[in-house]
């Protein structure tokens, strides 16, 4: 919603002030500028970046456009998740929370918690580091240098459709330059025509430059920033785990450990000790039924 309230703000802005200077805003509809700038840029798009990248893109705009970040709901189902493995761990034997963690997708625990679940790769973390928990000879200092690796590395594969979007709005002026020499070549074939038709050729090919600009600066760039500022709030959620467990090898209580993870969730979102305990007794009470 706030990306389109701001498209909708910089058009009536732009288009509004063009008018008010006595501007005519059909003059403004040039389609074969829109053709040759917009094509240009979707074709670079692709030779620039594979076909993961691509469609990667298209799902990070779709995230960006429903503000798709973690919610507080979404943080207690983490911990809750996070407080039903460390209970296993610390309360059951071997080979039963091996069967939770090696099948995650019939396990009991992660049923109890499907938006979890449905987050392949951040269960496929979660179960990975319970694993070596499990194992019982790595130390807490390694395995928080591990994590720490995995998590820059997943960050970095998560930005990968931002930094492709934001090299799109950087060619976006050169390539609106292109099109106005397109047209502007046009026009010199148009030196014996009068001066008002020569004009308007002239004012269509300079409406490639603005169209190139205005997508650069006002469309594709905010959209690549709300790209990364989304992704790097659901990348946040595997800083939440690693604390989480890191606390808990490090001797915590359950109950402890999840105010480590707690803690490094931003103040705004950040749900309260009461919400948290609640969620744990909640959990507690779905995997009994």
């Amino acid at each position: 919603m706030g990306i389109i309230i701001g498209l909708v703000v910089t058009l009536g802005c732009v288009l509004g002030g063009f008018m008010a200077m006595g501007g005519h805003v059909e003059v403004l509809w040039q389609p074969w500028e829109v053709v040759i700038i917009c094509g240009a840029a979707l074709g670079t798009f692709f030779v620039a970046n594979p076909m993961s990248v691509v469609k990667d893109a298209g799902k990070a705009t779709m995230e960006a456009f429903k503000q798709a970040v973690p919610k507080e709901a979404d943080y207690l189902e983490v911990l809750g998740l996070l407080h039903s493995l460390m209970r296993e761990l610390r309360t059951k034997p071997r080979n039963e929370v091996e069967a939770h963690i090696d099948n995650p997708d019939e396990s009991a625990i992660f049923q109890a918690f499907p938006k979890v679940l449905k987050d392949h790769d951040l269960t496929a973390f979660i179960c990975d580091y319970c694993r070596i928990i499990i194992i019982g000879n790595a130390r807490p200092f390694e395995i928080e240098a591990l994590m720490d690796e995995e998590i820059h590395t997943i960050k970095h594969d998560k930005l990968k459709s931002m930094h492709a979007l934001q090299q799109m709005s950087d060619g976006f002026p050169a390539i609106g330059i292109c099109a106005a020499v397109l047209g502007v070549v046009k026009a010199m074939g148009a030196l014996d025509q009068s001066p008002e038709i020569l004009g308007g050729l002239i004012g269509a090919a300079l409406v490639g430059t603005f169209l190139g600009i205005f997508m650069s600066y006002c469309v594709v760039g905010p959209l690549a920033a709300k790209v990364k500022m989304v992704r790097d709030k659901k990348s946040r959620v595997y800083v939440i785990v690693k604390q989480t467990l890191l606390a808990y090898m490090n001797g915590s209580l359950p109950q402890v450990a999840l105010e480590f993870g707690r803690k490094t969730i931003s103040s705004k979102d950040r749900p309260s000790i009461d919400a948290v305990e609640q969620a744990t007794l909640n959990a507690g009470e779905k995997k009994a039924a």
